[in-house]
């Protein structure tokens, strides 16, 4: 196996919803309880820090927003590994149709390493859970995380 690569996340969901619902449904803290998020100290804002508390961990993130698009694109950069790293976190948003978002989340980079594979692994499933809960919250009313994790209880 090459160390020298670099690993990245890439993972991304339909949703059917516009690029507006969507997007605030990220930058907001009080949508993001719905799906995602336990706690939220503020609103993304370009260049602005918030931290995040989920609901299954007793720990608190630091989110450092970078570039806003309003309805097309949303990053930070975050310690989502807790190893001290911060890793930049971009989500795009697409228009399909008129009620309809491809969401696409990114987030680089780590060596191709052991702790760099564990990243991966949780982080991949992280996203994946964020997409899924986006949806079923944003298009049902569904609040998938709610009751999901032994902490939450």
């Amino acid at each position: 196996m090459d160390n020298t690569q670099q690993l990245e996340i890439k993972t991304g969901i339909q949703v059917l919803k516009n690029n507006s619902d969507v997007y605030d449904a990220i930058v907001d803290p009080e949508k993001m309880k719905n799906y995602f998020i336990a706690v939220g100290t503020g609103k993304m804002t370009e260049g602005d820090t918030v931290t995040w508390k989920f609901p299954e961990m007793d720990m608190r993130f630091v989110v450092k927003v970078g570039k806003l698009v309003k309805d097309k694109y949303i990053s930070f950069y975050w310690d989502g590994a807790s190893d001290g790293e911060q890793t930049l976190v971009e989500i795009s948003l697409e228009p399909v149709e008129k009620e309809t978002t491809f969401v696409t989340v990114t987030e680089k980079a780590k060596p191709n390493n052991e702790p760099g594979i564990k990243w991966l692994k949780n982080n991949t499933e992280g996203w994946a859970n964020f997409l899924a809960c986006l949806k079923a919250w944003i298009e049902y009313g569904i609040h998938l995380r709610k009751g999901a994790f032994k902490a939450s209880r």
